[in-house]
């Protein structure tokens, strides 16, 4: 029989320290991250006719290079609550969106008021796929915000009149089930 050793791991509640630095993970760490993986798939992609190689990058490989992105400086996580988790996750998300309304707004000259929902978006589709992770059922959750993420960015590409109100309606949906979601979670540790 072999000797089995306990390990006890605290409960971990982040300070705000702590959440300050995974809200500046989601800007220093997720998006370099998603801008090195998208130059790969931007080169994919260029092959293709025009259109169809915004819909190979932008619909396509974004959704799940972003998810990725933002829920990966939690990968390390150890003794934290399935709430923490979340809580996390949405703070990286939203330096994720921070940092893209940036980059849109004063890069790309896009318009400031167009920008607020995909930072809502961003800290809720990383707060789905974290509720996944804290629940041992990462790919699913994973596979929903990518969904939602897909959704959104299609009909962003497609741009057509009334594509605010479906954009809207991705964004709402996106968040109300992130709040959902957190509000399901508990204070007790995920264990490995």
């Amino acid at each position: 029989m072999e000797n089995e050793q306990n390990v006890v791991i605290p409960v971990h509640k982040p300070d705000i320290k702590e959440k300050l630095f995974f809200f500046m993970s989601g800007i220093l760490v997720s998006v370099p991250f998603t801008l090195f993986f998208s130059g790969f798939t931007d080169a994919f992609c260029v092959t293709l006719p025009l259109f169809y190689d915004q819909i190979c990058s932008v619909v396509i490989f974004a959704p799940f290079i972003e998810e990725f992105a933002k829920v990966f400086p939690l990968f390390y996580r150890h003794g934290e609550t399935e709430r923490s988790i979340v809580t996390l996750a949405i703070l990286a998300g939203l330096g994720f969106g921070v940092t893209e309304f940036v980059l849109y707004v004063f890069t790309l000259d896009v318009s400031f008021v167009s920008r607020i929902p995909a930072v809502i978006f961003h800290a809720s589709s990383a707060g789905i796929t974290a509720y996944g992770i804290a629940k041992k059922k990462p790919l699913r959750f994973y596979l929903v915000a990518v969904s939602l993420h897909l959704a959104n960015n299609l009909i962003a590409l497609l741009a057509f009149s009334l594509a605010v109100i479906p954009g809207i309606a991705v964004v709402v949906a996106a968040y109300i089930l992130a709040w959902r979601l957190y509000n399901r979670t508990s204070e007790n540790v995920v264990v490995q």
